[in-house]
């Protein structure tokens, strides 16, 4: 593994268990108690209900390309490389903002994906997503 060098997330005590599942190469989802329903990003009260009953759950690691952007011309220093920007669609319902890991040629709306791991830093790991 190169040294990496851009930026890693600073997980919270809220966002902890989704860091922590990934580095075991588990995508995990918090689910509301009250609703039923999945949320993405992790919080502390479901934004459908607004109950605090959350539980973390595995999801399946498969959805669909909901919107995409390949960026070319890097905001920062970090990403000098071309890099596919994209919101899936998870099967669990939420939608994440994310990186697909694929040709940008190949890419398109509605494409099916399935999470990848990328262990970036031997204490983190990042979720990311490439084609079904």
């Amino acid at each position: 593994m190169s040294e990496y060098t851009k930026p890693l997330p600073k997980p919270s005590p809220t966002s902890r268990p989704f860091w922590d599942a990934a580095k075991r190469h588990e995508l995990m989802l918090q689910r509301c108690g009250a609703c039923g329903q999945f949320i993405y990003y992790p919080r502390d009260r479901c934004p459908h209900c607004f109950a605090d009953e959350l539980k973390w759950e595995r999801a399946s690691g498969f959805g669909k390309v909901y919107s995409y952007t390949v960026v070319y011309r890097a905001s920062s220093r970090h990403f000098m490389e071309p890099y596919i920007l994209a919101i899936v669609e998870l099967n669990e319902g939420p939608k994440m903002t994310t990186n697909i890991i694929a040709d940008p040629k190949a890419v398109h709306v509605d494409m099916p994906v399935a999470v990848y791991f990328d262990d970036v830093t031997p204490d983190r790991t990042l979720v990311k997503f490439k084609p079904a």
